[in-house]
């Protein structure tokens, strides 16, 4: 049995390491705010040890074989496995997860592992392209970039950290990774714990437990970081993406989302209600691909919203301990704080509380609005919150118009009884992955994940997440003596 609340430091080269800062942080249950351990913070000095670690060891890593990362990989996933009672419970405690939002992310973060076996390969595959001078061969080698910085957020830690750490380490390259504080045990201990019992030599994987303020920008400015995987909001993905342009560096950006769902005239409704109450109210809202607005054509409008209410009254929110419980706590009180604020911005923009949910200490019932104007700051805005908006499209082709009138475009989803329309407005919704007939809250390991506009830049999933871990470099052999013009 691991108890992981023990486990609280950095690891650094293959060893635990106390924080060296004199600066600490409570790491407590959004639930009860009961502490669960305490992070002495790692400084400046230690993350540039962190990365002159990882640049020495990547050395190394990149001459290994493909048997030789692959068991390393299939022992992460024996201990995640093996773990997991004590991992979906540590999700459940730090995170403010149910159980079955625990469940959903160990198995998530198992795909992402598993699906590694499958490219771990793709360094020694070598192609050759034809050449037109006589006696030329013409060589493509996939090479690992070296050194990654990974920074991952609170909503989905293990999963949303794994799923940039396991293929850097997969295709040869070394991870200096910080996740977010709030979940520096799901998002860094128990994976660095992993690593640790598969035998992965040091300084390949190295985690940091510190925050901004402590370290700055040192995780993007670092020379040795040839790329930098970031998952969390637009705003600090423009300041990552200026600093790294700034310096010529990779970017892998996944950031926020308002994702449609959208109920044409031709609906299932009660299908169509299963499925929003789903994609909207899993972890409390607090989910990228979250669906962000309802738009619904007026036919369906007054039954969709009648049925949706009534399902969503009798979800049982409190404790996410209980396996009953669907809705547990927002993670902190600043995301209570903000949620409240979009509840009352929707009031402000003449939206009608259908269902208007209490707070309870750190959790907060849903909220349904109907009469919402898909231009109206909360229409516009990212939730992250169990607060539902109903909007009212007069034809198919206006509920798709709106649908698109956003600055971001992560994920969406169509309802439609008629799968051939339904594919042709799948491609005309600008996000990088459109569900007909689902919500919008999906994800696999062998599908390219990302999205579009102000939601980010790159594709995880293979085999698109090879070319953003790798670099392709020519080999050029001359077999045959060439003849020079002069």
């Amino acid at each position: 049995m691991e108890h992981y609340e023990s486990l609280n430091q950095s690891y650094i080269n293959g060893k635990w390491v106390e924080g060296a800062s004199t600066n600490s942080y409570e790491n407590v249950n959004p639930y009860d705010d009961s502490v669960i351990t305490k992070f002495q913070l790692a400084t400046k000095d230690q993350l540039a040890d962190a990365f002159e670690a990882a640049k020495k060891a990547q050395e190394q890593w990149a001459k290994t074989t493909v048997d030789e990362r692959k068991a390393v990989i299939q022992k992460a996933a024996y201990y995640l496995k093996e773990h997991k009672e004590e991992i979906v419970q540590t999700i459940v405690k730090e995170s403010g997860g149910t159980i079955l939002k625990g469940n959903v992310e160990h198995h998530l973060t198992l795909e992402v592992l598993e699906e590694a076996l499958y490219y771990a390969g793709e360094l020694d595959e070598v192609r050759e392209v034809p050449a037109s001078v006589e006696g030329k061969v013409n060589q493509i080698h996939r090479l690992p970039l070296g050194v990654i910085s990974s920074i991952s957020p609170f909503n989905f830690p293990m999963n949303l950290s794994m799923r940039t750490i396991v293929p850097a380490i997969a295709l040869g390259n070394s991870v200096v990774h910080k996740p977010d504080i709030q979940v520096g045990l799901t998002g860094g201990v128990i994976l660095a714990k992993a690593f640790e019992y598969a035998g992965l030599p040091k300084g390949v994987f190295n985690m940091i437990i510190t925050d901004s303020p402590e370290i700055g920008d040192d995780m993007l400015t670092n020379p040795a970081a040839q790329l930098i995987s970031f998952t969390g909001s637009t705003e600090v993905g423009k300041h990552i993406g200026e600093i790294a342009g700034r310096n010529l560096k990779r970017v892998a950006l996944e950031l926020g989302g308002n994702s449609p769902f959208v109920v044409l005239s031709d609906a299932d409704v009660d299908q169509a209600v299963n499925a929003a109450v789903f994609g909207k109210f899993i972890h409390q809202g607090q989910i990228c691909m979250i669906i962000n607005r309802i738009i619904v054509h007026q036919d369906k409008y007054e039954t969709f919203a009648e049925k949706f209410v009534e399902k969503v009254k009798a979800l049982p929110y409190g404790n996410p301990g209980d396996p009953n419980t669907v809705i547990g706590p927002l993670v902190n009180k600043k995301q209570m704080e903000k949620a409240l604020g979009f509840i009352e911005e929707a009031k402000r923009g003449g939206a009608t509380p259908v269902l208007e949910g209490k707070r309870e200490g750190n959790v907060l019932a849903p909220s349904v609005f109907t009469n919402v104007e898909n231009n109206s700051k909360a229409a516009q805005s990212e939730l992250f919150g169990p607060i539902a908006l109903l909007i009212k499209a007069r034809t198919d082709e206006e509920a798709i118009e709106m649908a698109n009138d956003t600055d971001h475009g992560l994920s969406s989803a169509i309802f439609t009884s008629d799968l051939k329309k339904g594919e042709q407005y799948a491609l005309e919704l600008e996000a990088g992955m459109t569900h007909i007939n689902d919500q919008t809250v999906n994800d696999a390991p062998n599908i390219p994940f990302g999205g579009n506009k102000q939601s980010g830049l790159g594709r995880f999933g293979n085999p698109w997440v090879v070319d953003e871990f790798t670099t392709t470099k020519w080999v050029s052999i001359q077999t045959k003596t060439r003849q020079f013009a002069f």
